[in-house]
């Protein structure tokens, strides 16, 4: 790991009415690092992500990016900083195309008799690149995403994130509702892309799969960060502690 984070969130506060939902949380993010985010419901584990996704905008706190202050007002701002956010719903659209979903928003075109059109082929041969590099077997790249299982929508929605090649995804609840089949191969692909020097945050209650791939462990209680943990340092009974309260944090 290097000195100076990929990702440095400082003082992070966000409330929502009266709820306080994070306060004062600090994470950091190091380049080609697994973290894993960890905490009962209504821990704060979303809210954050999302306020570094840029969807929403936090009442106090600071944003580093390589040490450099970042402001995010949108979902484009994160993007266009590398940051890339599978959602626990996948947000994929099931009438649409996997090359349709996997470009959604960001279709490229070419010009035809000076219109501007989608580039279909281009779409359906560099989705089915990125496709077979995950290790999805479908027939063809034009298949609705309402057919697919839900591995084969979990490693859509993982093609369309890492497609334009970011430097940090983030990954909510990957595993929630996948068979043992799908979540092994969720786990496999978060190792691929760490492989390819891409930091990813994971999310997840399932904390044997937090232990299978993550370096390190932040663990949230009620909107504060009450653990940091190097992953081969611990063990589940002591990560289970700091979520339930048992168990307090020793960090300086």
């Amino acid at each position: 790991m290097e000195d100076i984070p990929l990702v440095e969130m400082r003082k992070i506060s966000k409330s929502f009415g009266m709820v306080k939902a994070l306060q004062a949380v600090d994470l950091k993010l190091y380049h080609n690092e697994v973290l894993g985010l960890v905490g009962d419901n209504a821990a704060g584990k979303s809210t954050l992500v999302k306020i570094l996704s840029g969807v929403y905008a936090p009442d106090e706190g600071e944003i580093f990016i390589e040490g450099k202050k970042v402001n995010f007002t949108s979902p484009a701002d994160s993007r266009k900083l590398g940051i890339e956010m599978i959602y626990q719903d996948l947000a994929l659209v099931p009438n649409l195309s996997i090359a349709g979903n996997i470009f959604l928003g960001r279709e490229p075109v070419k010009n035809l008799l000076g219109m501007r059109i989608l580039d279909k082929k281009r779409m359906f041969e560099e989705s089915r690149e990125i496709i077979t590099k995950l290790g999805i077997d479908v027939e063809s790249t034009k298949i609705k995403s309402e057919n697919l299982s839900g591995g084969q929508r979990q490693t859509v929605a993982v093609g369309r994130a890492v497609f334009f090649k970011p430097r940090v995804v983030i990954m909510d609840e990957p595993t929630a509702a996948l068979s043992v089949k799908g979540i092994k191969r969720v786990l496999e692909l978060i190792k691929e892309l760490r492989e390819r020097g891409i930091s990813i945050i994971f999310i997840s209650h399932r904390l044997p799969n937090i232990f299978a791939v993550a370096d390190r462990i932040v663990i949230l209680r009620a909107g504060r960060r009450v653990g940091d943990r190097i992953t081969r340092d611990t063990a589940p009974e002591e990560i289970i502690e700091l979520m339930v309260g048992i168990s307090q944090d020793n960090e300086s």
